[in-house]
């Protein structure tokens, strides 16, 4: 396992990339995210210090480990956080009593506040290891869990599966599709 790790904040990139799937945008979520943000906020607990950790269980095929994939699309996203006015008006359809100063706060959101540790991609990462790290306002690490578990959990899987075939068929051997089909 690489004990190394990487670190940035939403400011590192001055000029972002942005994710490679357009479907990749704050509202890549789930409901119980937005409910416990909007919690947070009513209650004014939406920018108490908090951290997130991003780990694993159990390593998946009953292994030992996992290889740790997908932090590029992760610093993508963060660098690109911001819900547009269409995602807001879509949202209010979601939870049509919240308070309209509510709606101002997520318009207003950012990854700037949010300091990120990781493993190094392509790490061997064990069990309960955190994967990411993530520091920062409450509300916001709320919001932003769905969305890095999808795009690490998928990468990581199918990084790990193409290395347990590589070791099965041995360094000679040519391998064909890693695709969804196979993960």
């Amino acid at each position: 396992m690489s004990s190394k790790k990487q670190k940035t904040t939403g400011n590192a990139i001055p000029h972002p990339p942005l994710p490679t799937n357009n479907l990749v945008s704050p509202l890549l979520t789930d409901m119980y995210q937005l409910s416990m943000t909007y919690a947070y906020y009513i209650s004014n607990r939406h920018n108490d210090a908090s951290v997130f950790e991003l780990f694993f269980r159990a390593p998946p095929f009953d292994g030992e480990i996992c290889i740790f994939a997908g932090l590029d699309e992760v610093l993508k996203h963060l660098a690109n956080f911001k819900f547009i006015t269409e995602d807001i008006e879509y949202l209010k359809t979601l939870i049509p009593n919240a308070t309209p100063l509510f709606w101002s706060y997520l318009a207003a959101l950012d990854c700037t506040s949010i300091t990120v540790s990781a493993q190094k991609q392509g790490s061997l990462v064990f069990p309960r290891v955190p994967l990411l790290r993530l520091e920062g306002p409450l509300g916001i690490c709320q919001l932003l869990e769905t969305t890095l578990l999808t795009l690490v959990n998928y990468p990581s899987l199918v990084c790990t599966n193409a290395a347990r075939m590589r070791l099965a068929a041995g360094p000679k051997s040519v391998l064909l599709e890693f695709g969804l089909r196979r993960a």
